[in-house]
């Protein structure tokens, strides 16, 4: 059977800031899992990025660009930012940031980046960050909240979101996005220990719900929209399925600063059979429809995409206190996504189905937990 995405792609997952993105881009790479209290055995859902920006301006001193004199003077931003935390009643982000001059950097295939006790590989991750709430009053450039966390965990990307020609090495060449994406693990496996704020959470691989991805570019899409999850169970088989897993993202793509609107990008992996809706394959016929509400206590996202042969329908739901509103700042200094909704706690809805001369025809109904999710937008 030909892989229509499912195909591993470590050239993705290198460094990309070169050229002008040396000096107004960021790359980053990003882990999201579940871990278990080794005290009472409730699950917790982490995440782990390593953000990096503008290296070519760089030096010894991480350089904020949210601090009021380097607006003023348009000096933009240049660091290593190591973003910890979770989700959940207590969810909260963590930033530790490093001067160029303190990273350690393996550019080609297989990636690496080592900054003090922090490392980031294909198959490794360990790190600490520390951020007391004096830090959090006197430097709110760090855009962090104060806690602690420390991890190390073994890394297994089992099955891979591969776009296709969209981060493909010709149009990496010609820097013709403003934001590319490969999910070279969108079903990982972790295996390891995370100490958050005093407590230990065990990492195990059949329950960690593993995902991880990198995005990298100029700057970021409005909207902004992820979704995914390989904690799924099928109500055709009334079982977990052990090797499935859905991603969706993407809002408005730019080529050459042209936004294509609404576009995004969906896969589901199911039990080995590939359904793929991707907007820069045009001979599939593809379209997408997708909207967001949010109440009191919820966000939603109902997604709906197809192509020729096939209709998957996304139904995802969060409860807003479980999650956060991210903070990155652009290449370019600004902080445009003030309202980034990120949580990994999401449940809901898979329904895929097959287009036939009858119309269509449910494959399978799938329950979703631990659902990574996002939405925002910014005025453009």
């Amino acid at each position: 059977m030909n892989k229509m995405f499912d195909i591993s792609d470590l050239r993705r997952n290198e460094f990309m800031l070169k050229g002008s993105f040396a000096k107004k881009g960021y790359d980053w790479w990003w882990h999201s899992f579940t871990g278990i209290d080794a005290e009472n055995g409730e699950e917790k859902s982490f995440f782990i990025e390593f953000y990096t920006c503008n290296p070519a301006l760089g030096g010894d001193r991480p350089v904020f660009g949210q601090l009021p004199e380097n607006k003023e003077q348009h000096i933009r931003p240049s660091y290593l930012m190591v973003k910890a935390g979770c989700w959940g009643e207590d969810a909260c982000q963590l930033h530790r940031f490093f001067g160029w001059n303190d990273v350690t950097m393996h550019e080609k295939a297989p990636y690496s980046i080592t900054a003090g006790d922090c490392y980031a590989s294909d198959n490794l991750l360990k790190g600490h960050v520390c951020v007391s709430e004096e830090e959090v009053k006197e430097h709110p450039e760090y855009m962090s909240d104060a806690g602690e966390m420390e991890w190390e965990l073994q890394v297994d990307k089992q099955i891979a979101f591969n776009v296709g020609y969209g981060a493909s090495s010709f149009f990496r060449l010609i820097k013709a996005f403003e934001m590319y994406w490969h999910a070279e693990g969108m079903k990982t496996l972790y295996r390891g220990e995370v100490r958050f704020n005093g407590r230990k959470y065990i990492v195990i691989p059949e329950k960690s719900y593993g995902y991880a991805d990198k995005n990298w570019g100029r700057g970021f899409t409005s909207p902004w929209v992820w979704l995914s999850s390989n904690a799924l169970f099928s109500a055709k088989e009334n079982r977990f399925l052990e090797n499935s897993v859905f991603d969706i993202g993407g809002g408005c793509p730019k080529v050459y600063f042209i936004p294509l609107k609404r576009k995004l990008l969906g896969a589901l992996y199911y039990e080995g059979r590939e359904f793929e809706f991707n907007f820069s394959k045009f001979w599939t016929l593809p379209k997408t429809a997708f909207d967001f509400r949010e109440d009191d206590e919820k966000v939603y996202w109902h997604v709906v995409q197809e192509n020729s042969g096939y209709i998957m329908e996304t139904d995802i739901s969060c409860l807003k206190r479980e999650m956060l509103k991210i903070n990155y700042e652009a290449p370019d200094g600004t902080k445009r996504h003030n309202n980034l909704y990120n949580g990994g706690t999401g449940i809901g809805t898979v329904r895929i189905y097959a287009k036939t001369a009858e119309g269509k025809v449910l494959i399978d109904g799938i329950s979703v937990t631990h659902c990574g999710c996002e939405y925002g937008e910014y005025d453009r």
